[in-house]
């Protein structure tokens, strides 16, 4: 789609907005997970936010899905992105990289190289991805019988092994929930870790490069 499309005029106006409405919402889930000797009426009122910004979400899906022009299973394939932060809301911060773009696209040029830029897009989506996973497991493994998850430092010590791929084995998931939750960290820690490995090396490379272009041609 060209920049003057319905669909990108859609996400010019939109991309910040829903991307900040992503924040409350991990904000208002981290608070009701969190916060356990809240009043009720104060959970009440996360659960309305949480909720009323999920709605949001379907809406700016539908629109997108109106403006494209395409069929839904087209759309589904092509916009598997959207798909998924709608269903599992929680993962909508993630979409930093069309957030970069409408605001690039208001700036100008990029400041930071290609390379940077990608090192930048796993690291915060590497946080990002990392304190909803503790707070979605701990959710699920808090008082369950036989687990060694006990705290949510205890959870953030459990994703940042499970997203290095290190796999210590001191924490592990005990409940289905939070084992299914494991395996999508472990896929996203596999693709993030391999971004930015792939990234800096190919910096390294082109660095290498250069330095070689510029030495004399030995005799």
């Amino acid at each position: 789609m060209d920049d003057d499309s319905p669909y990108a005029r859609w996400e010019q106006r939109t991309e910040i907005p829903m991307f900040l409405a992503s924040l409350v919402f991990l904000a208002a889930y981290a608070v009701r997970v969190l916060a356990v000797s809240m009043t009720s009426g104060w959970r009440t009122l996360c659960w309305i936010t949480m909720l009323s910004l999920w709605m949001l979400f379907a809406v700016d899906y539908v629109m997108r899905w109106n403006l494209s022009g395409q069929r839904f299973p087209r759309f589904v394939r092509t916009h598997f992105l959207h798909t998924v932060v709608v269903i599992l809301p929680l993962l909508r911060p993630l979409r930093i990289v069309p957030l970069y773009d409408v605001i690039q696209r208001r700036q100008g040029e990029p400041r930071l190289s290609l390379h940077a830029r990608v090192i930048a897009y796993a690291s915060l989506s590497t946080l990002l991805l990392g304190f909803a996973g503790a707070l979605a497991v701990y959710q699920q493994e808090r008082g369950a019988p036989g687990a060694t998850m006990r705290t949510f430092a205890d959870a953030v010590w459990w994703a940042a092994a499970t997203l290095s791929t290190v796999g210590y084995g001191d924490i592990t998931p005990v409940t289905s929930r939070g084992r299914a939750i494991a395996i999508g960290m472990m896929a996203g820690g596999l693709a993030l870790l391999g971004a930015v490995t792939g990234s800096f090396s190919s910096w390294l490379l082109q660095i290498f490069s250069r330095e070689s272009d510029k030495r004399p041609p030995e005799s």
